[in-house]
């Protein structure tokens, strides 16, 4: 029976040749890293194991810099390099050096000879050179790995037309990434400026218009508790409050209700608009999440935390912002420590509605509530198209490789 002729399952137009399968050490050069103390200080980029962290894909800088060598050989630009000893294998950092440089003794690197640089870096990045190292004690690799190591490669121009497309795919995963974290940090920082200071009766940025001074209320004022109990257990949908992901439904979160069904008749009624607090907080986090039921339905709450029904003229989409900033954190803080356990305190309900909310005129609200809306689906849209991208990514390196 003949040998199946290696291709991928999905190849760009015009290539058909079966992939040829060479050895590792047939195709690069493998250099080695030396002491710092080999080198005086210069000019030169001197890439460590720890400079790695600062890079994704190209190397082009390092914090040491250090003089020429004419003893010690330079890694040449475009060389593959990484780690080989350690723990830090195990994190498949593979960069490619984007200037020519010196590494430490515990990396090394591998210099293409007619074999595409950044196609050999995508087969290295996508294989795991952490699937051959030796583990048995340290984790490590050395020269008897890599040069036995089998690598399916097509010609050159198929590998130069798969390391250019991933190249612009990278570029517009980094694109995404770039947009999704420039959106968080103006949405932080516009929590801290379009919300009163502690003290402050106006915030430091407001919408054309709004000139009057907000008024404070107590959280009492405006909300009441929810005791309703699901005492005939017709509500099943069991919720909980997630620091990270806000109020969530168990069942579709964890794929399994959490809550023991005999203790649900016992539970909050939570309607959708309410607010949820956990009022027992641990020394390591003393301040809780405040979410507000988003889910549109009806849920049960865990009787641990508070459940709160605004009653007056002042807008959810507002609150749930405000509750958002860390202006609220100093009073909780405050008012949790007296008398405080030293590993755990409970804030009770009635120093908790006692809390003082900023509250603007009812327009300056929806306007600052739709405003901060409008800025998480913008965020929520960049970061659906970045796990897009990457999940594109991820699925093409499956198919466009042997």
């Amino acid at each position: 029976m003949t040998e199946q002729a290696k291709v991928p399952a999905i190849r760009f137009a015009g290539f058909t040749d079966p992939w040829e399968q060479r050895k590792l050490g047939e195709i690069v050069s493998i250099g080695a890293g030396a002491p710092p103390s080999a080198f005086s200080a210069g000019n030169f980029l001197y890439v460590k194991v720890d400079d790695l962290n600062e890079s994704s894909h190209f190397q082009f800088d390092s914090a040491q810099r250090v003089d020429a060598n004419t003893a010690v050989k330079p890694i040449r630009k475009g060389s593959i390099i990484f780690a080989k000893r350690g723990a830090a294998i195990l994190g498949n950092k593979v960069r490619v050096l984007g200037k020519t440089a010196y590494i430490d003794t515990n990396m090394m690197a591998l210099e293409p000879r007619g074999v595409d640089a950044d196609f050999l870096w995508l087969f290295i990045n996508q294989t795991g050179l952490y699937r051959i190292a030796d583990t048995s004690t340290i984790p490590q690799i050395n020269n008897k790995h890599i040069e036995p190591y089998p690598v399916d490669i097509p010609n050159m121009a198929e590998q130069q037309a798969i390391g250019t497309f991933f190249s612009r795919l990278d570029d517009l995963i980094t694109l995404h990434q770039r947009k999704y974290d420039k959106l968080v940090i103006l949405k932080k920082s516009m929590l801290e400026k379009m919300f009163p200071k502690d003290g402050e009766s106006v915030p430091e940025i407001r919408f054309a218009g709004f000139t009057d001074p907000w008024e404070q209320r107590k959280l009492g004022e405006i909300a009441d508790k929810v005791t309703e109990k699901n005492l005939d257990g017709n509500i099943t949908e069991v919720l909980t409050n997630s620091a990270e992901y806000g109020v969530i439904n168990q069942t579709e979160f964890f794929d399994h209700a959490v809550a023991k069904e005999s203790n649900i008749a016992g539970y909050y009624v939570i309607a959708p608009g309410d607010f949820v607090y956990n009022p027992r907080i641990s020394a390591t986090a003393p301040v809780g999440p405040i979410r507000r039921n988003t889910l549109g339905i009806h849920g049960v709450m865990s009787p641990l935390y508070t459940v709160f029904r605004l009653t007056d003229a002042v807008d959810g989409t507002y609150l749930s912002h405000f509750f958002k900033t860390n202006g609220w954190h100093g009073f909780m803080k405050l008012e949790g420590n007296s008398g405080a356990r030293s590993d755990r305190f409970s804030i009770g309900d009635a120093t908790f509605f006692e809390m003082p909310i900023p509250v603007p005129s009812s327009s300056e609200q929806h306007a600052i509530g739709s405003f901060f809306s409008r800025l998480d689906d913008l965020i929520t849209l960049h970061q659906r198209k970045l796990e897009l991208l990457q999940n594109i990514k991820k699925s093409l390196l499956d198919k466009m490789f042997v």
